[in-house]
């Protein structure tokens, strides 16, 4: 393929979105791209003409391989939303200038939902004016709420870091011979899949997580004190992972139920935080017990010592199928992988219409989740355990792992 392509990193990062990125740059390379640009901080600067040679970041075998164990956003990312074409033809103009200024052939943007809308839009511009490049969306997102396909990559290594912790914080509860209950927030703001892997924490050397909920279904608080009480009627140590988004019935979010600050990002999402924080204190007051509230945050998404490597090689495949997809002719396409097996795991990559991609949501079927809403079935645990094997551990240098990092803006 003839001329210049362009990748960018769009939303929150992952432990393996860089491998994603390694995966187009080395198959462009391979196929004969000219050069292999990169955006920074996405198609907001990519307005800006925020553009980087590759080249000139990626010099040797090396590079690459410690392009693929850097988590986090090696151009950076942005939560930036296009206007409507209907809205704002004009910076539609300007993007698709930038690209014949740099002679783009293809076009590539590693996100999740919020990033294939911007694939979706473009893709729709190029056929509006009979331009000939080529829109391909790279799946990304630890939240794995992407539609079709059947897991994200990123999504493998967060829920193995969720699930190690959540082994690591039940057996500290254990230690002082005292009543305490941990409440861990994990993120997930209207799907659950993030929290469900805490479940993965039971196994034969650890009892589990007590309790387990899910946005997908209301939250109740009163409800969720009468267990506690239980609970701590029967034993002394009690953890609980909760979706950072559960809300309750009247569609309130649990941590707006304290005082908080509210900020609202470009897609009108709010910051969510706090919900931990709320139901530890209500319980330290309901029983006048030792409380713990934990925020796993942003470290349950760039836990670059702890990847899977199942998910890390994934994440480079669909990097390359989605390079390959557009030498062959393919746009306004999202990478998607189709699980073909769990015992042994298999699973293949395909091409699926952005159109039924961007902006719909997936959440966790409500079949999988139990006990009233307290817990989630064997199904669940079944389809994460496959995405969380093996590991891939970072290059070491003086005892922590080194990254790779942009030399230039």
């Amino acid at each position: 393929m003839a001329g210049n392509v362009i990748v960018g990193q769009s939303g929150g990062p992952t432990a393996v979105i860089n491998s994603s990125l390694a995966g187009v740059y080395k198959t462009a390379k391979d196929l004969g791209a000219d050069k292999v640009y990169g955006m920074r901080h996405g198609i907001q600067g990519f307005l800006q003409k925020r553009i980087v040679d590759l080249d000139e970041e990626i010099r040797s075998d090396l590079d690459l391989e410690l392009l693929k164990r850097t988590p986090s956003a090696f151009l950076g990312s942005c939560r930036y939303k296009l206007p409507n074409i209907s809205d704002d033809k004009e910076i539609f103009d300007t993007i698709f200038e930038i690209l014949k200024e740099y002679n783009i052939t293809a076009f590539f943007y590693i996100g999740g939902n919020d990033s294939m809308d911007t694939i979706k839009k473009l893709s729709d511009y190029a056929i509006l004016i009979n331009s000939d490049i080529r829109f391909i969306g790279v799946p990304k997102t630890i939240d794995n709420d992407l539609a079709v396909t059947d897991h994200t990559p990123g999504y493998g290594s967060a829920a193995k870091y969720i699930a190690s912790v959540t082994k690591e914080v039940i057996r500290d509860g254990l230690v002082y011979d005292v009543k305490n209950v941990t409440v861990i927030e994990i993120m997930g703001r209207n799907a659950g899949w993030l929290t469900g892997a805490a479940a993965l924490a039971r196994c034969e050397d650890c009892e589990g997580v007590d309790l387990l909920y899910l946005p997908e279904l209301p939250f109740d608080v009163d409800s969720f004190i009468g267990r506690i009480g239980d609970l701590l009627k029967k034993k002394n140590s009690i953890v609980v992972a909760v979706s950072e988004g559960i809300k309750t019935a009247e569609g309130k979010y649990v941590f707006e139920l304290a005082d908080h600050t509210e900020y609202v990002d470009a897609f009108g999402h709010k910051q969510l935080s706090g919900t931990a924080r709320y139901l530890a204190s209500l319980i330290s007051e309901t029983f006048g017990c030792k409380t713990r509230p934990i925020e796993l945050a942003t470290l349950q998404r760039c836990a670059g010592h702890l990847t899977s490597r199942v998910d890390i090689t994934e994440a480079y495949q669909v990097g390359g199928s989605a390079v390959k997809a557009a030498f062959e002719g393919d746009t306004g396409k999202v990478v998607i992988l189709n699980r073909v097996s769990n015992d042994p795991y298999i699973c293949t990559t395909g091409l699926y219409d952005v159109h039924k991609i961007a902006n719909i949501e997936k959440k966790v079927p409500l079949e999988w989740i139990i006990n009233d809403g307290t817990y989630v079935s064997d199904k669940l645990v079944n389809y994460i355990r496959p995405l969380i094997q093996a590991e891939l551990t970072p290059v070491m240098i003086t005892g922590q792992p080194r990254h790779i990092v942009i030399s230039r803006d």
